[in-house]
């Protein structure tokens, strides 16, 4: 007789156990989970579901308690960090137990560094960086949100930003006792986590995010200087972005959309001193009475200053880049992507 093959907790995947957890919880709580997870994450916890058969109240009850104790590990890191952490579930749970949890935790959750500026005011976190090196900006711009990391770069002076930008843009791996020794610069005003394993920050996508979210101006002293640095990073930097002229290679049907959603003012003023490829492209997507009113006012308007200009194509950027992340419209990147009609 063929002796059934069980599984343990300890032999379990972490997205199984994710799918065992979600399963044990409920559909109305899972269903707010997913609401927080991206889409390749669904779909992969979803298909796991999927092959979950049964579940012995005894696995269940494991993947329950582990779960519950990464929860209180994650809280007293937030609340104290690693060494208050370390301590409390020493008392808790035992030396060689807390050591467990605390190594599950920064291997599955990963606990990020600079964890104290992403919840902190990006003027604040400039006052600490600013006379710092390039490099050590660019570490701790990789880790923050795009928006926080945006306005500072777009505080940093002009010269500083492209090579800040550049250094992002190149960055790998780096060593946790550099991140460590960072942390320590900053610690005496704000609290910070650390972790022991090597991290990944930076990178092409992170500076792409960052420049999408800094003012036209400074966007464009950051490309120029690259393009004199680093012309091969600078373009495909330019590739994964998406500035106001790349309109012209927009479908119709967006175009439209786009018309609709942005400000007349915004428009007219971001036409002004459009070429004439753009313009053209923009009148044609209009009716006919639009297209002649939008060319009188534009013409009734007189001089603007250049960078009310830049504003407004940066607020139809904005909202451009937000009707692509809503799957309203499709804009064709760099890389190929290919668009089927």
């Amino acid at each position: 007789m063929a002796k059934v093959q069980t599984t343990t907790p300890q032999t379990l995947s972490g997205r199984q156990k994710a799918a065992i957890l979600l399963i044990t919880l409920g559909p109305d709580v899972s269903a707010q989970v997913f609401k927080h997870l991206r889409d390749d994450e669904i779909e992969q916890l979803t298909l796991e579901i999927a092959n979950v058969r049964t579940v012995d109240s005894e696995e269940r009850e494991a993947i329950l308690k582990e779960f519950h104790e990464i929860c209180l590990a994650q809280e007293y890191i937030s609340q104290g960090g690693i060494a208050y952490a370390k301590e409390v579930l020493e008392r808790a749970l035992g030396a060689q137990r807390a050591i467990e949890v605390l190594n599950r935790l920064t291997a599955t959750l990963q606990v990020r560094p600079f964890d104290f500026a992403r919840k902190a005011d990006p003027a604040q976190v400039l006052n600490f960086i600013q006379n710092e090196n390039s490099q050590t900006i660019a570490l701790v711009l990789s880790y923050l949100q795009p928006e926080q990391a945006s306005a500072i770069l777009s505080a940093l002076p002009q010269e500083k930003q492209a090579d800040v930008a550049k250094r992002i843009a190149l960055m790998d791996s780096t060593s946790p006792d550099v991140i460590n020794q960072i942390e320590k610069v900053l610690e005496q005003k704000l609290s910070s986590t650390v972790t022991q394993d090597y991290t990944h920050a930076g990178g092409i996508e992170a500076i792409v995010q960052i420049l999408n979210g800094v003012d036209r101006g400074t966007e464009r002293t950051i490309l120029d200087s690259l393009e004199i640095q680093d012309p091969e990073l600078a373009e495909e930097i330019k590739k994964r972005m998406f500035v106001f002229e790349d309109i012209v290679n927009l479908d119709n049907r967006s175009i439209q959309r786009i018309i609709r959603d942005v400000d007349n003012t915004d428009l007219q003023l971001a036409l002004k001193v459009a070429s004439e490829e753009v313009r053209e492209i923009i009148f044609k997507n209009m009716s006919k009475r639009m297209a002649e009113t939008f060319r009188e006012e534009m013409e009734y308007m007189g001089p603007v200053r250049l960078r009310d200009v830049e504003e407004a194509q940066t607020r139809i950027v904005a909202t451009i880049r937000r009707l692509e992340e809503t799957g309203e419209i499709i804009i064709a990147r760099g890389g190929g992507d290919d668009i089927i009609v």
